[in-house]
């Protein structure tokens, strides 16, 4: 018999209901662990060298400034620590774009896998979409 519990404030509506697989059924995943692992791979190193690298022109113009080697204005410090920062944002999405969805890994930067995993994503917002209206009817 599945637990009764309240919804949290948060939760959608008809979320109350627990929907267990059998014992005996494999759960399905909609992404699956290989895949993700390549992800997290990917987003690490697409957005978090970028952001390593939005930190260092802190520390760079820090000791640049300090020894007095250069004199850098704290508005192009700024600039260009947030441009980084702006392209480690891009880095997630690309890392989770650029990703295979084979059980082989790909190409080292992935980008052939860019374009048929926007078709992915575009058909399953086109399916929630469909089914959000199915469920409304």
């Amino acid at each position: 018999m599945p637990e009764q519990r309240n919804a949290l404030p948060f939760e959608p509506k008809g979320s109350g209901k627990v929907n267990k697989p059998a014992s005996g059924t494999p759960r399905q995943e909609a992404i699956p662990r290989y895949v993700a692992d390549r992800m997290a791979r990917r987003v690490a190193v697409y957005a978090g060298l970028p952001s390593l690298a939005g930190m260092g022109v802190f520390v760079g113009s820090y000791f640049l400034v300090t020894r007095g080697i250069a004199d850098i204005a704290p508005g192009l410090t700024l600039t260009g620590s947030g441009l980084f920062f702006l392209l480690g944002l891009v880095g997630l999405s690309v890392g989770v774009l650029t990703s295979s969805w084979d059980p082989e890994p790909g190409s080292l930067l992935g980008f052939e896998n860019f374009k048929p995993n926007v078709q992915r994503m575009k058909e399953s917002i086109r399916a929630q979409k469909q089914q959000q209206k199915q469920e409304k009817s």
